[in-house]
C-alpha cells in the first residue's frame, strides 16, 4: 500500500556508483571513495571495473576478480574496511550479465554458477546485494519465458539462501534490474519476473534512467524534444499511468534499489542512432550522456521527481543512488572526482526536496479510473469538462486545463477536489496544473488567479455553503 502523503520527511540515505566518480582508467578507487565521503554520501555502488582496477593496484590479476583466492578475498576485506572507515556501506556489487534464460543445461549451470561465485566476496565487502541486469541477448540460445527466467531467480535466490544458512551470516539477496535496451526494459516486466519467481531475497531494482530511457524519452526524435510523444502533457500522462501502477502493485520492501540520473537532451541533427546493428540504439545516450538529477543548464531535462516521488510512495527506504554514465568521467585531470560527487550531491539534495511536493498522482489515477472510467488524467479532465456541458472531442491540454475545470459546475468541481488528495480544491488544481506543465511555471497560474478562477466557478458553487467556506478559507491561505 502507498505512504500517506506528502511525507513528512525523506527516509533515504544518498548513494553513488563507483563509475559516476570518475573512470577507472583514469581515477584510484580510494580517491573517489574520499571525495564521496567529503560530499556526504552514505553508501556505494560498487562496480565491477572499478573492483578489478582495485585488485591490480594490489598486484592481483583484474581478470579474476571472482576467483575466492585468500590474496582477492584479503583486498576485498581491506576494501569493506576502508569504505567503513570513510562513514560509509557498499550497498552493492554489480553488474551481473547475460545470466538467465540460456536454454543449454550446462551454460545455464556455469552462468548461475559466476553469481554464486560473488557470495564469498560480498561477505567480505560487507553488503548483502548483487543485482543483474535483464538479459539483452536475443540469440537462438537463450529465451524471455517467462517462467524459465522466474526460476532460474528462484532458483539464485535459493543458492544466496543456502549459503547464508550455510556461513550464518545475514540473508543474501538478488536484485533485477530492467535495461532500456534489453528484453525486459520496464519496471512491470522485470517486476513480473520477480513477482513469479516469488522469493523474498529476490526483488527488483528501479533504475530512473532506464525508467525514463523506455517511457518518456526518445533521444532521437527529429523534432528535438527529446519526448516519445509531441507534447509535454501526453508524455507525462503516459509516464505517470505507468508509475501509478508501480505504486499499487509493487510493496516498498520488493524494490531493493533505487537508481537515479537523467541525461541530455540531444540535438537530432548531430546525435545519430548507431549504425552498427550489434549496438543498441540507446546505448550511446545511457553510456555518454547521463546526467546528474536537476542539471538542465547541461541539457537534462527528464522529470525524475515523478520516478523518485513513486518509488518512495511504495514505501522504499532503501539508499537513493547515482548512477550516471558521461564522457565527462573520462576526462584524466585530477579534480574530476571531486567536481562529479559534489554535482551530483546537489542533485540529489535537490531531488529530495522536490519529492515531498509532487501531487500524489498515482491517487489521482486510482481515483479518476474508478470514478471516471479513464485512463489517465487527460481523460479524467476531459470528462470533467464534458460533465459540464461543453461539446464531447475536446482534448483538454495543459493550457486548457485550469480554465476548462475552473468554468465547470459544481459536482465537476468537487469531483476534481476528490480527484486530488491536498487539503483545497485551490491547491489541488494548481498542483494538478503544475505536474503537467512541469517545468514552466511562468505558464501556471498566480495564487490569486487560482482563488479567481475557483470563485468564478459556476452558479451552483456559489450557491453552496460548503463551497463558500472552501472558498473563503482558501482566499485566507
Amino acid at each position: 500500500m502507498p505512504i500517506p502523503w506528502p511525507p513528512t520527511s525523506i527516509p533515504n540515505e544518498f548513494g553513488i556508483a563507483t563509475l559516476s566518480l570518475g573512470s577507472w582508467r583514469h581515477h584510484k578507487l580510494q580517491p573517489r571513495l574520499e571525495e564521496a565521503a567529503k560530499a556526504g554520501y552514505k553508501w556505494i555502488d560498487l562496480f565491477d571495473e572499478c573492483w578489478a582496477a582495485y585488485l591490480e593496484e594490489h598486484h592481483l590479476p583484474g581478470d579474476q576478480l571472482w576467483e575466492p583466492t585468500e590474496d582477492n578475498l584479503r583486498v576485498a576485506r581491506k576494501l569493506g574496511d576502508l569504505v567503513k572507515s570513510l562513514g560509509m556501506r557498499i550497498a552493492c556489487t554489480q553488474p551481473l550479465r547475460k545470466i538467465e534464460g540460456i536454454k543449454d543445461p550446462v551454460e545455464r549451470r556455469a552462468s548461475l554458477d559466476l553469481v554464486a561465485k560473488r557470495f564469498p566476496f560480498m561477505r567480505a565487502f560487507d553488503t548483502d546485494l548483487v543485482f543483474m541486469c535483464a538479459n539483452i541477448r536475443t540469440d537462438d540460445g537463450v529465451t524471455s519465458d517467462l517462467k524459465t527466467v522466474a526460476c532460474d531467480l528462484a532458483e539464485l535466490g535459493d543458492i544466496a539462501r543456502a549459503f547464508a544458512e550455510a556461513d550464518g551470516g545475514p540473508m543474501l539477496r538478488i536484485g533485477y534490474e530492467g535495461l532500456s535496451w534489453a528484453t525486459r526494459n520496464t519496471w512491470a516486466s522485470t517486476w513480473e519476473v520477480v513477482r513469479m519467481a516469488n522469493r523474498e531475497n529476490v526483488g527488483l531494482i528501479v533504475d530512473a534512467f532506464n525508467v525514463l530511457a523506455v517511457e518518456f524519452a526518445d533521444p532521437y526524435n527529429p523534432a528535438g524534444h527529446g519526448r516519445l510523444y509531441s507534447t509535454p502533457e501526453e508524455s507525462v500522462d503516459v509516464l505517470c499511468a505507468s508509475l501509478a501502477g508501480l505504486v499499487a502493485s509493487v510493496p516498498g520492501d520488493r524494490i531493493f534499489f533505487f537508481q537515479v540520473g537523467d541525461a541530455e537532451r540531444m540535438d537530432p541533427k548531430i546525435f545519430r542512432p548507431p549504425t552498427d546493428p550489434e549496438v543498441p540504439a540507446l546505448l550511446p545516450w545511457s553510456r555518454g550522456h547521463r546526467l546528474f538529477p536537476y542539471e538542465p543548464q547541461r541539457g537534462g531535462y527528464m522529470p525524475v521527481d515523478l520516478v523518485a516521488a513513486a518509488v518512495v510512495a511504495t514505501g522504499y527506504q532503501g539508499p537513493m543512488s547515482l548512477e550516471v554514465f558521461n564522457s565527462s568521467l573520462n576526462r584524466p585531470d585530477a579534480g574530476v572526482p571531486s567536481a562529479h560527487a559534489r554535482r551530483g550531491f546537489t542533485g540529489l539534495r535537490k531531488l529530495a526536496d522536490a519529492v515531498p511536493q509532487v501531487p500524489a498522482f498515482w491517487e489521482m489515477w486510482q481515483q479518476g479510473t474508478r470514478r471516471f472510467a479513464g485512463a489517465d488524467l487527460t481523460k479524467a479532465a476531459t470528462r470533467l469538462y464534458q460533465h459540464s456541458g461543453h461539446p464531447s472531442g475536446t482534448r483538454v491540454t495543459q493550457e486548457g486545463f485550469i480554465r476548462n475545470i475552473a468554468w465547470s459546475d459544481l459536482e465537476a468541481v468537487w469531483a476534481l477536489s476528490t480527484l486530488s488528495t491536498g487539503a483545497n480544491i485551490y491547491r489541488n488544481i494548481r498542483s494538478i496544473y503544475k505536474i503537467w506543465s512541469h517545468t514552466p511555471l511562468r505558464r501556471s497560474p498566480t495564487d490569486r488567479q487560482a482563488i479567481t478562477c475557483i470563485q468564478r466557478s459556476s452558479a451552483g458553487l456559489e450557491q453552496s455553503t460548503g463551497a463558500r467556506k472552501q472558498v473563503a478559507s482558501i482566499a485566507q491561505t
